[in-house]
């Protein structure tokens, strides 16, 4: 049986294009997921609740600090794209992080990442703009977009 990380890497390895450096690695998030204000969510074709692990189809990494939240990573297996499932994710990711007391979150993007649609959808709104911050992309650096939400 795999565990959550294991489903995390798994779909981590096919969500992020190697082109953007984006995906982080097993050590990163497996550090991250040690520390006790940094959350995940899972999603299975039958949503959020009672996650079968070897069926995955997305997930969420956020981290805590006070009643601020940032969304880390989030991510959607490309088979399992366009059929509400980012959208059923990212509702999940909120509605938690309300129920932990949080009042705003916060996302980066690198700019021209096509899941700014969804963010945009759900109420963030962008508050800055880091240039040359992806550096590892190729024809980078790549600028990024800092968006926030009150929830």
């Amino acid at each position: 049986m795999t565990d959550a990380l294991d489903a995390i890497i798994a779909v981590m390895e096919q969500s992020f294009d190697s082109r953007y450096s984006e995906a982080w690695n097993r050590r990163q998030v497996s550090d991250s997921l040690a520390l006790p204000n940094v959350h995940f969510t899972l999603i299975d074709p039958d949503g959020t609740q009672d996650v079968n692990l070897d069926q995955v189809t997305g997930f969420s990494l956020t981290r805590q600090v006070l009643d601020e939240e940032e969304l880390l990573l989030i991510a959607v297996l490309p088979s399992s794209r366009g059929m509400g499932v980012g959208k059923q994710l990212l509702a999940e990711v909120i509605e938690r992080a309300r129920a932990r007391s949080v009042s705003r979150m916060f996302l980066e993007m690198r700019d021209g990442n096509p899941a700014e649609h969804l963010y945009r959808r759900f109420g963030f709104e962008k508050i800055g703009h880091r240039k040359g911050y992806y550096r590892g992309a190729v024809g980078g650096p790549l600028d990024a977009t800092t968006f926030a939400k009150d929830i």
